[in-house]
């Protein structure tokens, strides 16, 4: 009697429901793809976690799972091919008539699968570097392009777009966009180059508060005012920190990074301290987090936002 055959292991790892969601999402890329897909010029690009990537053609169902992956992609004129985003997304207001696919940290496969999108843009946090145990990884090993994005500097925004409009053949759009960010940032750049250094503050939060160090990309936004971050020098990028230790700092100008009630709030806390904060009363500032902590277009407009009120304590202090 022969011997049954036996099933290869790599195909009994598989579960069910992986196996249901890798048929629908072929079946509903062939659908959606075409049959001339596969004569158009592929596309080679390299992500934010240095992930080299292929499409076979210009994409036209995009998926984002990030709210500055959506504004980048609406910056670079792929809007109309927006088939989803992320609960967060609701800039611009185009953003807000998407299908709701979960978010870059709990994404809702089926959902995005049956939007049968040929790539997805998603934040390369932490580290930058993707890993098969993270939730989104099932979406890759279904076959769904993933792109990560991780603008680290303002420089790198514009060029995030300009990459995104060759991924989606919106390349002119994109570049025109980017060429318009680049001037914006070579103006602040020269306007503030030079200037007498302002040491600032940046809080994020209430309770607890924590403030950013240098490495990120409002770290780069505070140089590009010609600020120096009193918290800059910490190793965590989003260290926690007390009054106490703001105090210690002296800062000449606290900036919050909040909207409404909570900044407010805590605005109001750090006026108690009346003179024993050299900041007080005329340069606390709150600034929109929504601009401001989105590595997108809109952070280069809030970054000429947040230089202007630097500038302020900048003069302030001339005049003592």
């Amino acid at each position: 009697m022969r011997p049954r055959a036996r099933r290869s292991s790599s195909t009994s790892a598989i579960a069910p429901e992986q196996r249901r969601l890798r048929a629908a999402v072929a079946l509903a890329l062939a659908a959606a793809l075409g049959p001339t897909a596969a004569f158009a010029q592929a596309i080679h690009a390299r992500d934010d976690a240095g992930r080299d990537i292929t499409l076979p053609a210009p994409a036209r169902r995009v998926v984002s799972l990030a709210p500055h992956a959506t504004e980048l992609l609406f910056a670079a004129g792929a809007g109309p091919y927006l088939v989803g985003a992320d609960r967060y997304s609701n800039y611009p207001p185009e953003a807000m008539k998407l299908p709701r696919v979960g978010n870059g940290l709990q994404p809702d496969a089926e959902r995005i699968v049956a939007l049968a999108p040929d790539l997805v843009v998603l934040w390369a946090y932490g580290d930058g570097v993707a890993h098969a145990g993270r939730p989104h990884a099932v979406l890759e090993r279904l076959g769904i392009r993933l792109y990560y994005s991780n603008p680290r500097t303002l420089a790198d925004i514009p060029e995030a777009i300009a990459r995104l409009g060759e991924l989606t053949g919106t390349r002119t759009g994109a570049e025109a966009t980017a060429a318009v960010l680049r001037r914006r940032l070579a103006g602040l750049a020269a306007r503030y180059a030079g200037q007498r250094p302002v040491r600032v503050f940046y809080q994020v939060g209430s309770q607890p508060m924590y403030t950013v160090n240098d490495r990120g990309i409002i770290g780069d936004a505070l140089r590009t005012c010609g600020a120096v971050n009193v918290f800059g020098g910490l190793p965590a990028a989003a260290p926690m920190v007390g009054a106490e230790s703001v105090l210690q700092e002296n800062p000449q100008s606290i900036i919050v990074g909040q909207a409404g009630p909570g900044a407010e709030a805590a605005l109001a806390a750090w006026k108690h301290f009346g003179p024993a904060l050299a900041a007080v009363p005329d340069n606390l500032w709150a600034i929109d987090p929504d601009a401001m902590h989105r590595p997108g277009p809109r952070m280069i407009e809030a970054t000429e936002r947040l230089c202007e009120m630097i500038d302020a304590a900048r003069r302030q202090s001339a005049r003592q």
